[in-house]
């Protein structure tokens, strides 16, 4: 059996092909994707840029993916990438900042899976499970106030009271140059000395992971300006001097770290924002008999019961049963899906009606569990946005350090001493702004961030500030995107000389003896989900439902007036019960063809209508002959046209893509805002259609299911609904809290401010350098005016970062 060209799935006996378009496919969805996008690359181009098609697939061993904590920029990518591939037994490794992941391919003959994290934890950095991954919050906060508050604050409280009134002519208070002078400098050294090595650790790790990997960054510079002043000053301190700029060292690494912090703590504030995204993952299964048992224990072949509520445990037939399973979180599948024996079903689908015998197949695979693998896979391959100012830094750290050895050999070649050249060099590295530099990036996220927060969109990865600058495509999925995914009544229409309202009630007297997902959006459509929160679905426990345990009676009787149906029985398409004397049938028109019922030609173009705009079409007769059509689906979200035409007017191509029939879709491809429709497109299609879009444009992908996960972390930029689930959650680079469509523009238009804002900062501290530096060249400045400068410069950044970023226009 052959693969899907597009998506590798296997493609049948009958495989999908046309004569334009060459391969052959699992779908209609992926023949319709290959045929619009071929030519944006070829095929075999394509698969080569596919992250599972890297040479480590030819490596025969195993593949492990780690969380990796501190990492923060692209350097830091670069430096786990080449400490990995320095461990024996490692074939391979693909490093990712914007989500914190490694991906190793290792030999388990060579190197255990459970010795790689230790291995990779080097310089600070520290590797985990990928599914329980650690964090250093803690050690971050203790860092910056103990190493920094107390120890740097006490440092400056002697400049202040024994040092900075003799720069400005006073009588210092004590001897400096006498042993209780010595005793304060020394005092003063250990000090700054805890500030830089122990609250400057995470900067120094940064310059040094920098230098390892050939990539100069901005913890370089920060790190070049406070390490020199600490050993010019160390060492004049050795010699007897009292020009001594510990202060420097301290300030430099205190402003940056604490712009570091900030930005770390609201988006701390942010991602908390997420904790209720989570779902519990059982990893017990029941056989066929009633036996529980593991998951790992189940071999292919095996039968497992799967009853209502539940969730199909591994990919297989249906042995025994019917039953509507809803696909919507693997596959975006809108409408219930109904599985007879034979039948095949997904693992992670669920069983919602009527217990189902499910045979294990072949693999004993899981999509769910394929998606999430998928989903990692390339998570670890998405190369993390490196940030502008440290692409930046690596012309501007080498022609500071340039015009500092230039600077100071040219002082001490016109006869100065050697104290006052390397005083021109130190000013030079001290004025070049690494401050106002390290802080441009950090308080502009932060700022950005925070708006974004206060309107719902919570930040996780800060890489969105770059990558949303670029998109030009704008990929929104269907179902609880576009549309709010539930089930739900939309419309009903009656034969001339019945009334809707009576087609709709005794509709729901016999519906509220099925647990079929169509059943319970015409109960609750009749009763109103505001008296039934649950929308009449069965308790998590198996117990009664809000429906039918309130005081009195079932819930609702009073809602359907005399509406009471007795003697209701449950057949495979509907149901049938006895209302007032009259058999009610309600279900699919052929339950009603199989009994001969007829139905007028105005129903029937209803059922047709209904069918066409990708609703579920529920007949309802009585008496002989259909009386009535409910149209079941579930409907869009308030404000879509809104929100696809701000996106256009933004000039931004609009595409849709959903795993549900054409019909289902139609409404979306008449829209003129939307460009393109891609419809039936299988989860592991839709990753596969994101990367063909991204291969001529920068893509942003907004979905809300599991199935849409491989798609949001394949996007430049992927944004999830927070309705869907947590394994979107944790693809999307940005999650919308508050279920509302109209954030998306709300997002880029945050970004598009923050965007100005980190301009603005870079461009301040780039004008002060211009006219600093060459003071300092000239000896105008002296390393204390230069942190004075320095500070001033960071002063405005701070304000200027303060100000909201939100940009509506």
């Amino acid at each position: 059996m052959t693969g899907c060209t597009l998506c590798d799935l296997p493609t049948g006996d009958d495989p999908h092909t046309a004569p334009d378009v060459d391969g052959e496919f699992c779908c209609r969805g992926c023949l319709t994707v290959a045929r619009s996008l071929d030519d944006v690359e070829d095929l075999d181009d394509l698969d080569e840029r596919r992250p599972d098609a890297t040479p480590a697939d030819e490596f025969d061993g195993e593949t492990t993916f780690l969380h990796v904590d501190g990492m923060h920029c692209a350097t830091c990518e670069s430096f786990l990438e080449m400490t990995a591939g320095e461990q024996e037994g490692v074939a391979a490794a693909e490093a990712s900042y914007a989500t914190d992941t490694i991906r190793v391919d290792y030999d388990p003959d060579a190197v255990s899976p459970d010795e790689l994290p230790d291995r990779l934890s080097v310089a600070g950095y520290s590797a985990s499970d990928r599914a329980d991954p650690e964090t250093d919050d803690d050690d971050a906060v203790v860092r910056f106030l103990i190493g920094g508050g107390f120890f740097g604050m006490m440092a400056m409280l002697w400049y202040v009271v024994f040092l900075y009134p003799t720069y400005f002519g006073s009588e210092p208070l004590l001897d400096l140059g006498g042993v209780s002078g010595t005793y304060l400098f020394a005092q003063i050294w250990v000090f700054a000395s805890i500030v830089l090595f122990y609250t400057g650790y995470p900067i120094l790790r940064g310059a040094y992971v920098s230098l390892r990997a050939r990539q100069p960054n901005m913890d370089l510079l920060v790190s070049l300006a406070a390490t020199s002043s600490y050993a010019y000053s160390t060492l004049a301190l050795f010699v007897g001097r009292t020009d001594l700029y510990f202060d420097v060292t301290i300030a430099v690494i205190l402003v940056v770290t604490a712009g570091n912090h900030y930005e770390s703590i609201i988006k701390r504030r942010a991602t908390g924002m997420l904790a209720d995204l989570t779902t519990t993952e059982d990893r017990t299964v029941r056989r066929e008999v009633g036996e529980t048992v593991a998951a790992d224990e189940v071999a292919p072949g095996d039968r497992l019961l799967v009853r209502p509520g539940e969730r199909v445990p591994f990919d297989g037939v249906v042995a025994e049963g019917t039953a509507a399973v809803d696909e919507a979180l693997v596959t975006g599948e809108s409408l219930p899906a109904t599985k007879r024996e034979g039948d095949a079903v997904r693992g992670g689908t669920v069983v919602t009606d009527s217990p189902v015998v499910v045979e294990v197949g072949e693999d004993a695979a899981n999509t769910l569990d394929t998606l999430v693998r998928l989903l990692w896979e390339i998570q670890s391959s998405r190369s993390g946005i490196q940030r502008l100012v440290d692409r930046l830094a690596t012309v501007f750290v080498p022609l500071v350090v340039a015009v500092a050895a230039v600077g100071a050999t040219a002082t001490l070649a016109f006869g100065s001493p050697p104290v006052d050249a390397a005083l021109v060099g130190l000013t030079v590295l001290i004025v070049s702004c690494p401050c106002a530099l390290g802080l441009a990036t950090p308080l502009a996220v932060a700022a950005g961030i925070r708006d974004a927060a206060e309107r719902g969109i919570v930040v996780v990865s800060d890489a969105v500030f770059e990558a949303a600058a670029d998109i030009d495509t704008v990929v929104l999925d269907k179902t609880g995107t576009l549309t709010d995914g539930e089930m739900r009544l939309l419309d009903a229409t009656a034969e001339a000389d019945t009334p809707v309202e009576r087609v709709r009630e005794r509709a729901a007297a016999v519906e509220r003896a099925s647990v079929h997902p169509v059943a319970e959006a015409i109960v609750a459509g009749v009763l109103g989900e505001a008296d039934d929160p649950t929308g009449g679905r069965p308790a998590a426990d198996g117990g009664a439902t809000a429906a039918d345990s309130t005081e009195g009676g079932p819930a609702g009787v009073d809602a359907l007036g005399d509406a009471a149906a007795t003697g209701v029985d449950v057949f495979d398409r509907g149901v049938a019960g006895r209302v007032d004397s009259d058999e009610v049938v309600v279900g699919h028109p052929d339950l009603f063809d199989e009994r001969d019922w007829p139905a007028p030609d105005r129903l029937r173009e209803a059922g047709t209508a209904a069918r066409d705009r990708g609703n579920v079409p529920v007949y309802v007769g009585w008496g002989g002959r259909v009386r009535g059509v409910l149209a079941v689906g579930d409907e869009v979200r308030d404000g879509w046209e809104d929100v696809v035409a701000d996106l256009d007017a933004d000039g931004r191509r609009v595409v849709v893509l959903t795993g549900d029939a054409p019909a289902a879709a139609r409404r979306f491809a008449d829209h003129p805002a939307i460009d393109e429709v891609f419809a039936e497109v299988p989860p592991e299609a839709k990753a596969e259609t994101v990367r063909r879009l991204g291969a001529d444009s920068s893509v942003a992908m907004v979905g809300d299911g599991s199935n849409d996960a491989p798609a949001l972390a394949a996007a430049d930029l992927g944004v999830s609904i927070a309705s869907g689930t947590d394994l979107a959650a944790d693809a999307a680079d940005a999650v919308l809290l508050e279920d509302r469509l109209s954030a998306v523009p709300e997002l880029f238009a945050v970004t598009r401010g923050t965007n100005r804002r980190l301009k603005q900062n870079l461009g301040w501290a780039f004008v002060y350098n211009a006219v600093a530096i060459p003071l300092a060249l000239s000896g105008v400045l002296n390393p204390l005016l230069a942190a004075l400068a320095m500070a001033s410069s960071s002063i405005l950044v701070v304000t200027n970062s303060a100000r909201a970023v939100f940009d509506p226009d």
